[in-house]
């Protein structure tokens, strides 16, 4: 080839390339808005409607087509299980152009066209997003027959302790969302009354965006339900029974194991009803270990009291679900839920306080007396509820969208507690009898007003406003051989409203994604307190109006490889329970007491993170975080003090406050790990620090203001593994292990905690019947498993307690569906009782 011929040829394509454009675009699915992946996009020639070429979907739904020559072009994009969407005229007229196609919605399909079609492939376990990680709950095959917390507690960066308390990169305050719907609760709450059969996929959103009440320092949990693709009608029902406890622990009555829930989901072209029931006996039995010693030094004193007894658990829970969506047309969606159920958890500790020596001189080793007795504590927490909710969404022509949602609850919260002293071993003998209960009925409002649209060229822009109004009172009353003692007897109540307005800018451009936004919050907080014994009211006003921003950017290096960062600032907002400043006798060695004037914690949280597809369906990330606290609340033990100023030498005061601030930064790495065909593990850690620095200032009951240097640092880390093994197509085992290290407190240090776990599950009758056998907390008397010791220790005080739970559990869970595919269920629940239970 001569030298002319290869100008030539180099120049024709130069001029061919620059000749074409470049198209893109992003796939979402119209009812929840989520990207999908693997969507087939085609691209036709208007005129003989011939195929010039197709592509499909990233897992942000993202498109392109390149090399594209001018011409007049439309769209088909097409996904399993929704209508085909066919776009208008594509005119590309000039050399070079760009189009962005903007967003397309694909419906989900109203007949029965997959009747004929079975495609079967492997979800991946996690998928990233710019905003948040999703998990698929079906590879947590522990957890069948379980509630959420089973499921949760398996995700890289989540953790459960031994007293049952979740979580998120070693925070415990986070938000849990039901289908996008916020909720406002204790999360080991709610996620407990969840059924895990009930759960399709779990986002972890470590960062929310400003669309977010700003809530809960740890992030959120969105628990998205099973859903499905075509009408009909599903239903399900699973059975679970505990086999006999292995380990007794002494405990006075076996602990006992078994449940049934049921879904029925009825859908049609406009009509989307669901209705549930569920009923959970879930026991746990232990033992409680336990040493305190207290100098007195004023009397010059140490008392020592050593304990040993039952700690068990007997938790029952049933509740009714009902739920409507109506879809008259296209544009409009109607929602109505209705939700009530009660909950009740029994917590016995009967312990025995053997040789307790009070020694003096201090540091002598002479006895004045030794004297055992027997503790029995029966707590019993009671949540009555019903809650309400009503959704309305409306999309224009536009393809703008404005909906409103309106949920009203009523939450009775209480129970009764026994605190007997008595004599050791002859239990006949009564020394005192203590008896407290408390009623706090609860109500709650919530007022959501949210429109979307696309005025700008670079995103969509999202808007909102807010309202929240919490009432709870709480009446406490406590009884000592019968009679009212006023100094522990009194009424308190909490009043807060919230205003908020937000506003968002979300958008993607060649290879990047971002968002950025803006939250205004305005809070009005009321609380009063008195003794009953007292005609004054005491009354505590705070209140605050702040920015919550919020940004995220995500840049996209080739199809496998993504880094993203984000900011978010948020806020922990205070409970009744922790602003009751009089004392609560809890049981024998501890008086429980908040802070009248707590504050909100404030938190600003910086990450920045890289994810990476392998071959072979391998995959790895890795985030690094940084999290500040401003106003950290803490549970911290000091000595109790009679009103006269004495020490109290067998009591700990047990105080709930402000301590100062915090710092946390730390690596969250994760990957999924397939060494064959048939072997798939998933393995999830997570390694930071953690400071804490403040000072506590706290008035004890006999009105001193005393104060506590507060300085604890630590490295934590905690790891979690999900290993499976397909023996053929429906059987498989999996094994399980979550770990927790050892983790500094305020005032101490809680130890490490682990747990793991074994499943073999067997699917029957064309995969309509599944049996789950689980083997929990394997230990076989060789391993600590499921036991944690927690130590505080002060100046002059010192304890330690050893939790040793149920170990070796084994159960059976039976699951029948009807029409798999056809469920659409999704369900309210509580926005602000939970938190108080």
């Amino acid at each position: 080839m001569n030298f002319k011929k290869s100008m030539f040829l180099l120049l024709t394509l130069i001029l061919s390339q620059l000749t074409t454009a470049q198209l893109t675009g992003k796939v979402i699915e119209a009812d929840e808005n989520y990207p999908l992946e693997y969507a087939t996009v085609a691209l036709y020639k208007s005129g003989n409607k011939e195929l010039v070429t197709g592509v499909v979907t990233n897992f942000d739904g993202i498109f392109s087509f390149a090399g594209v020559k001018p011409g007049s072009y439309y769209l088909e994009t097409s996904f399993i299980g929704y209508q085909i969407s066919t776009s208008n005229a594509i005119v590309i007229n000039k050399r070079g152009e760009k189009k962005d196609l903007g967003v397309i919605k694909l419906i989900l399909g109203s007949g029965n066209e997959l009747n004929e079609v079975v495609i079967k492939s492997e979800r991946s376990a996690v998928v990233h997003k710019i905003d948040r990680q999703v998990f698929d709950t079906k590879k947590y095959q522990s957890t069948v027959g379980g509630n959420a917390v089973d499921v949760v507690k398996n995700l890289p960066s989540i953790t459960v302790d031994g007293l049952g308390d979740i979580s998120v990169r070693g925070s415990k305050g986070f938000t849990v969302l039901i289908n996008g719907k916020p909720t406002q609760g204790d999360a080991s709450t709610i996620l407990a009354q969840l059924p895990a059969n009930a759960l399709e996929t779990v986002e972890l959103i470590t960062a929310p965006s400003a669309k977010y009440d700003p809530e809960g320092k740890g992030g959120i949990l969105n628990i998205i339900t099973k859903k499905g693709a075509i009408n009909g009608t599903f239903a399900q029902i699973n059975v679970r029974g505990g086999f006999p406890s292995i380990e007794e622990y002494d405990t006075k009555e076996p602990a006992q194991r078994y449940g049934i829930d049921a879904t029925v989901n009825k859908r049609t072209d406009n009509w989307n009803i669901s209705v549930g029931a569920s009923y959970q006996r879930n026991d746990k039995t232990g033992r409680r270990e336990g040493d305190m010693f207290i100098i007195n030094t004023p009397e010059n004193k140490t008392t020592f009291l050593p304990s040993d007894g039952e700690r068990s658990f007997d938790e029952v829970t049933y509740n009714g679900r009902f739920n409507i969506d109506y879809t008259p047309n296209k544009k409009d969606t109607y929602s109505v839920g209705l939700f009530a159920g009660k909950r009740t958890k029994e917590r016995l500790a009967d312990i025995v306080y053997y040789d307790n020596h009070a020694i003096s001189p201090i540091g002598g080793n002479t006895r004045d007396y030794t004297f055992s007795y027997y503790n029995h504590n029966l707590r019993i927490r009671k949540g009555d509820f019903a809650l309400g909710s009503f959704d309305y969404a409306h999309k224009f022509d536009n393809e703008s969208k404005i909906s409103t949602s309106i949920l009203y609850e009523y939450t009775f919260l209480g129970g009764p507690t026994e605190n007997d002293n008595l004599g050791n071993p002859d239990n006949s003998i009564v020394y005192q009898q203590e008896y407290n209960t408390n009623d706090n009925p609860l109500y709650g409002t919530r007022f959501n007003l949210d429109y979307q649209w696309k005025p700008f060229s670079f995103g969509t822009l999202e808007t909102g406003y807010q309202f929240r109004d919490l009432d709870h009172t709480g009446k406490f009353e406590y009884e000592r051989d019968g009679v009212l003692v006023p100094e522990f007897s009194s009424d308190v109540s909490l009043k807060r409203t919230i205003h908020s307005g937000y506003a968002q800018v979300t958008g993607a451009k060649s290879k990047w994604e971002y968002a950025a936004g803006v939250r205004l919050e305005s809070m009005d907080r009321v609380y009063k307190e008195a003794l009953q014994s007292e005609a004054t009211e005491n009354v505590y006003n705070y209140d605050f109006v702040k920015l919550f921003p919020s940004a995220s950017l995500q840049y996209k290096i080739n199809d496998k490889t993504n880094i993203k960062t984000a900011y978010s600032k948020r806020v922990e907002r205070t409970t009744t329970f922790k602003m009751n400043s009089f004392a609560e006798r809890e049981h024998s060695e501890v008086f429980e007491q908040g802070d009248n004037t707590l504050e909100p914690e404030f938190i600003d949280l910086v990450e920045l993170g890289i994810t990476k597809k392998l071959k072979g369906g391998n995959s790895l990330y890795a985030t690094t975080y940084f999290r500040h606290v401003e106003n950290v609340i803490n549970r911290v033990n000091t000595l109790a003090y009679e009103e006269s100023g004495a020490i109290i030498d067998s009591v700990i005061n047990r105080v709930y406050s402000n301590v100062g601030k915090s710092n946390a930064i730390g690596l969250e790495i994760g990957a999924t790990i397939k060494p064959t065909a048939n072997w798939t593990n998933s393995i999830g850690a997570n390694v930071y620090n953690y400071a804490i620095d403040g000072i506590l200032n706290f008035k004890h009951r006999d009105g001193v203001d005393r104060s506590y240097d507060i300085d604890s640092k630590s490295t934590i880390y905690s790891f979690n593994l999900n290993s499976t093994y397909s023996f053929w197509e429906n059987a498989s085992v999996q094994f399980t292990f979550n770990y927790l290290s050892d983790r500094n407190t305020a005032m101490g240090e809680d130890s490490r905690f682990y747990s793991p776990n074994l499943t073999f599950r067997k699917k029957f009758m064309d995969d309509k019947l599944t049996a789950t056998l689980q083997w929990q907390n394997i230990d076989m008397g060789l391993l600590s498993t499921n036991e944690q010791r927690i130590t505080t220790s002060g100046a002059n005080f010192y304890t330690t307690t050893n939790y040793k739970y149920e170990v070796d559990m084994v159960s059976l869970n039976l699951s029948y569906t009807f029409n798999a595919a056809n469920n659409k269920s999704k369900f309210i629940d509580s926005e602000f009782g939970k938190k108080e239970f």
